[in-house]
């Protein structure tokens, strides 16, 4: 009998291991692939950007905001920071508080690692489950190796991001199996694709980049946008892509494409001008971006020609650029998840389900995501800890 079985030795699962472990408690940690925090090794290329200096919970969508604020403040980054130094792993700070290991993602790996021994985990890998039930008292879990009893159970298996990787939908599975809700998931921090219209106006841009504010909902970023042969990414995108599909991709994205730009009144004080539009933009962006965006816009004229009205008309469009994606990339391309189990079927102070006493869900699979740049780690961690200090 143990205490407690963690399903998914992730970011979330690990620490919630090395926690409960270190409280005295039986743990085993099972994970069906056969390598060990692959997500961990692959991210921030290769160096993990493993938290974020400003990271609260306004950085994260969900839908109940408040929800990942109790955990979030009780294991904060400076918190997962003293981890990281006290196992003597450097480290800097890139933009925007992001923090990256000096050497290897590897190093966040084997430090997570060395505190489940630390803890005695006892660690299945690879190890499938087949089944898995609750009689009231106990969750009886069937595996591939043999049968598992634990008096709690916490879910650690991740969203769909990365199919190739092992990501499966095992968390949702499982939430419905004991009759929780679940947001439905979407692909999240993701390059989004358009209509062929689109792309045969801007696909030779493909690899090109500029600095944009993109909005859409309730976001808005002010980071560079990259033109692709699919559509846009970079930065920019990526974070808008959340409250994109947060919107139930009915609502258009606006791009600013000029964000630092008094764009009226520049323009209008070269209305006399006879220089064309593309011209004069390109003392601004790359001269191949107003090329293009002033040929699919019909403004590529001289500034005389066009008028007052039409002056405006530029205005409007080079600062709420109106685009509509035809969805998204797809998973394989994706940072996280959107959606997962709902927040009101948990307790935000230990991630246990309310109407299931024992069961635990942490991490990506919870409806909880975050921004680009260190935040889904950090909710990782902070989950992990709230579930492994109560389970």
């Amino acid at each position: 009998m143990h205490d407690v079985a963690i399903i998914g030795a992730g970011a979330a699962g690990m620490m919630c291991a090395a926690t409960a472990g270190q409280r005295g408690r039986r743990v085993l940690l099972i994970d069906h692939y056969d390598k060990v925090g692959e997500k961990i090794r692959i991210s921030g290329g290769g160096r993990c950007n493993f938290t974020n200096l400003h990271a609260t919970h306004e950085d994260f969508l969900s839908g109940d905001p408040g929800f990942c604020r109790p955990a979030l403040e009780r294991y904060k980054p400076r918190d997962f920071i003293g981890l990281v130094e006290r196992h003597k792993i450097a480290w800097h700070e890139k933009t925007l508080g992001q923090l990256f290991c000096d050497r290897s993602s590897m190093q966040i790996i084997d430090m997570l690692k060395a505190e489940c021994t630390k803890g005695r985990v006892e660690w299945w890998q690879p190890c499938s489950i087949t089944d898995v039930r609750h009689d009231g008292h106990v969750f009886r879990l069937e595996t591939s190796r043999s049968p598992v009893a634990a008096r709690s159970l916490v879910i650690a298996s991740g969203g769909l991001t990365v199919p190739k990787i092992g990501a499966t939908a095992f968390a949702y599975k499982v939430a419905e199996q004991f009759g929780l809700g679940v947001v439905p998931p979407k692909p999240a921090l993701v390059p989004l694709s358009f209509e062929p219209g689109f792309l045969e106006q801007f696909a030779e841009l493909s690899g090109v980049s500029v600095e944009v504010v993109a909005s859409c909902g309730g976001g808005r970023f002010c980071e560079n946008l990259l033109f692709t042969h699919r559509g846009l990414s970079g930065p920019a995108i990526l974070q808008i892509s959340s409250y994109w599909q947060q919107a139930h991709s009915k609502e258009r994205i606006r791009v600013n494409l000029l964000p630092d730009e008094d764009v009226h009144g520049w323009l209008s004080k070269q209305r006399r001008s006879r220089a064309t539009l593309t011209t004069l933009l390109s003392q601004r962006m790359p001269r191949r971006v107003a090329q293009r965006w002033c040929a699919a816009h019909d403004l590529d004229v001289p500034l005389s020609q066009l008028g007052p009205e039409g002056i405006a008309r530029a205005v409007d469009s080079l600062t709420s650029w109106k685009l509509q994606p035809s969805g998204t990339i797809g998973y394989n391309k994706a940072e996280v998840t959107l959606g997962g189990v709902d927040t009101r079927e948990l307790s935000p102070d230990t991630m246990e389900a309310r109407k299931v006493k024992g069961l635990h869900f942490i991490g990506e699979g919870v409806d909880v995501t975050g921004h680009l740049g260190g935040f889904n780690f950090q909710w990782a961690w902070s989950s992990a800890r709230a579930a492994g200090a109560s389970a």
